[in-house]
């Protein structure tokens, strides 16, 4: 299955993204940070959270989209890698932060392996990923459930799991990690009719390329997201992030 990021990289998206800051997003982590230790950000994007995730670190912004990546500053680099080959020594890393990658990879072992690796023993990691499952989404009508199975599915063919929060601590005990910690929180990363919006604007444009499966299911989800833009009813998004720390 071939690996894509599933929301892609238009404005909306990336205005979304550029709201998330480290204070919120990267509290559960920071205080893992040691004053003068290797940090890195993996899945940065444009480095909204990486800017000031760590100030007294020497962090290291690391992305597979080369476009996004900013240009660095005194105390932070900014790496064009990929999670399965990350450009760094055995050991060599104190610890690791990713918010919002590990919904979208097609194999999160190999990527728990591969910063196992980089850690130092002792080292930390710190992920939050996103649970559509247990998202909180009202009202929740048959368009938008119709439209958000398709939104998932969509997730899918980019070789992602919209449930990854489910699974990820038992990807990290798998992988070796000690001293799991878990906490559930909630955030309204977009209003409830952005995101109807933000689900049909995907569908739609998966349906402007060729499909060679799930085309009719699709196309049925399409048809309910655009009614659910249309809706006049008022509701609320918020998303289920699943926070976790590991000791390597």
């Amino acid at each position: 299955m071939l690996e894509g990021y599933a929301p892609g990289y238009a404005q909306d998206a990336l205005s979304m993204m550029n709201t998330r800051t480290a204070s919120d997003r990267a509290a559960f982590a920071q205080p893992l940070f040691t004053p003068g230790s290797r940090v890195l950000d993996l899945g940065c994007g444009q480095g909204c959270i990486t800017a000031t995730l760590a100030p007294a670190c020497h962090v290291i912004g690391v992305d597979v989209h080369r476009p996004l990546l900013p240009a660095p500053t005194s105390t932070v680099d900014y790496i064009n890698a990929t999670a399965y080959a990350l450009p760094f020594a055995t050991a060599s890393i104190d610890a690791v932060f990713s918010h919002a990658l590990f919904e979208h990879l097609t194999n999160p072992a190999a990527a728990l392996a591969e910063i196992r690796r980089v850690l130092r023993p002792g080292g930390h990691l710190a992920i939050s990923t996103s649970d559509w499952s247990r998202a909180k989404i009202r009202p929740r009508t048959a368009n938008v459930d119709a439209a958000l199975r398709g939104h998932y599915l969509l997730r899918r063919h980019n070789g992602g799991d919209p449930f990854s929060g489910r699974t990820i601590a038992a990807k990290i005990a798998a992988a070796g990690f000690t001293n799991i910690t878990e906490r559930t929180r909630y955030r309204e990363d977009l209003p409830y009719r952005a995101l109807a919006t933000y689900v049909e604007s995907r569908l739609a444009a998966a349906l402007s390329k060729p499909l060679t499966k799930d085309h009719d299911q699709l196309t049925s989800a399409a048809r309910s997201a655009w009614s659910w833009t249309k809706s006049p009813a008022v509701g609320d998004f918020h998303q289920c992030w699943q926070e976790l720390t590991a000791t390597r």
